[in-house]
């Protein structure tokens, strides 16, 4: 059974600001991430950026990052960021919306 995923506002501009070609790619890896969640890498708390709880899936080789959550419960996959690693700004964008949905 595939997993619901649903967006945060911002991580969908995001993912609709890509590029036509990286957008599809990007949109490949969210049907993976749909099927087996489990397939991203875990984040826990690195370099001061606490994302416990939520998982890394890399696309357009390793360039782009989704971060996301799975909520079991509800058979949802949460993203909530997509861009790029540069001075850990995707991370901290998922930091500070976690943060703001509080």
């Amino acid at each position: 059974m595939a997993y619901t995923l649903k967006f945060h506002p911002e991580a969908e501009k995001e993912f609709l600001e890509l590029d036509n070609g990286v957008r599809e790619r990007v949109a490949k890896q969210l049907v993976k991430i749909s099927i087996s969640p489990e397939l991203g890498e875990n984040l826990g708390n690195r370099n001061g950026i606490d994302l416990s709880g939520y998982r890394k899936m890399y696309a357009e080789k390793k360039k782009i990052r989704i971060v996301y959550e799975v909520v079991e419960e509800e058979i949802l996959i949460h993203i909530m960021a997509i861009g790029e690693r540069d001075d850990m700004a995707v991370y901290k964008t998922a930091l500070k919306r976690l943060r703001e949905a509080k």
